[in-house]
């Protein structure tokens, strides 16, 4: 399911949104991680527990002691009664995280789609770490390049922040054969964030995904896109390269006016109608765009959809 950035909630506060440029200027990866958490946990005004990682299992009554951060209050107010909610899988949830790094990654000025996900990629392993959760890490191109197993120990975060620090845009995109290779090393049930461009075709997409929607695994799908790619505009007659297969094609502006944009709006549905008929949520994250609106829409939807 696509989330609107246009969120009334999310953008209550436009001041703690963290611009692209901004993030860029922090510098530091654990900075920008920090910064982003952060200001979503302030924006929320709720328990750092958010959910994505947890299931609602039952409320039973308050007893002296117990965390005041998980009790009910609207059901204290209505009630005058004192509830607090349990969650199963608390401390064994693991979220794993699937960063695509092939060359169409590395496009868009000032921020590229890389940064970007390197960003959000960031950001989760935090949020992951922050709920004592255990983190896992891959990225890939044509082939899986980089594989942190499954951790809870206090140094997993720092390894996939230096991890994500140090990547580059590589080659070309094969999403099938490397989620196939993911498969058999991704057992434990858990929450699976897999981010890309998706320039794929939707089928395969859906073929990707679906052994670990099989197998139990909870998916969400960040797509990014930059401005350029969502609403191109050339004001002549222009020969792109694509990155990843060096091939040239010369583009008609007067065709980026409709056709192109009438076959990136049904690629993108086709996408999340791929997403959506294997379970996972989709979310389409343009590099222009506050990161922090993005990670605020997800977790405001999952935790809607926990209650």
């Amino acid at each position: 399911m696509a989330i609107s950035s246009t969120d009334r909630n999310a953008t209550a506060a436009p001041k703690r949104l963290l611009e692209p440029t901004m993030l860029a200027r922090l510098g530091s990866l654990e900075l920008v991680a920090r910064t982003v958490v952060d200001g979503v946990m302030t924006g929320m005004h709720r328990s750092p527990h958010f959910g994505f990682s947890q299931e609602f299992a039952e409320y039973r009554a308050y007893n002296e002691g117990d965390d005041l951060r998980f009790v009910d209050w609207n059901v204290y107010a209505r009630t005058d009664r004192a509830y607090v909610k349990r969650f199963q899988g608390e401390t064994s949830t693991t979220v794993t995280l699937l960063v695509d790094t092939s060359a169409s990654m590395g496009f868009g000025e000032p921020c590229s789609k890389l940064d970007t996900a390197r960003w959000l990629a960031a950001a989760f392993a935090w949020l992951t770490r922050r709920q004592r959760d255990t983190l896992a890490l891959a990225t890939f191109d044509e082939k899986l390049r980089d594989w942190q197993a499954p951790s809870a120990r206090p140094d997993s975060l720092p390894r996939a922040l230096g991890l994500l620090e140090r990547l580059e845009a590589g080659e070309g995109t094969e999403l099938v054969s490397t989620l196939k290779d993911l498969r058999n090393t991704v057992t434990r049930r858990g929450l699976v964030v897999l981010v890309s461009d998706l320039y794929a075709d939707p089928d395969e997409v859906m073929e990707a995904l679906q052994p670990l929607a099989h197998g139990g695994q909870d998916i969400a799908v960040f797509r990014i896109l930059s401005p350029q790619e969502i609403e191109p505009s050339l004001k002549r007659v222009t020969a792109l390269k694509d990155l990843e297969s060096d091939s040239q094609v010369v583009v008609d502006p007067e065709f980026l006016k409709s056709g192109y944009r009438e076959r990136f709006t049904a690629h993108e549905a086709a996408i999340e109608q791929a997403c959506r008929r294997v379970g996972a949520d989709h979310v389409l994250v343009r590099t222009d765009e506050p990161l922090d609106l993005a990670v605020q829409s997800y977790l405001r939807f999952r935790e809607r959809r926990g209650r």
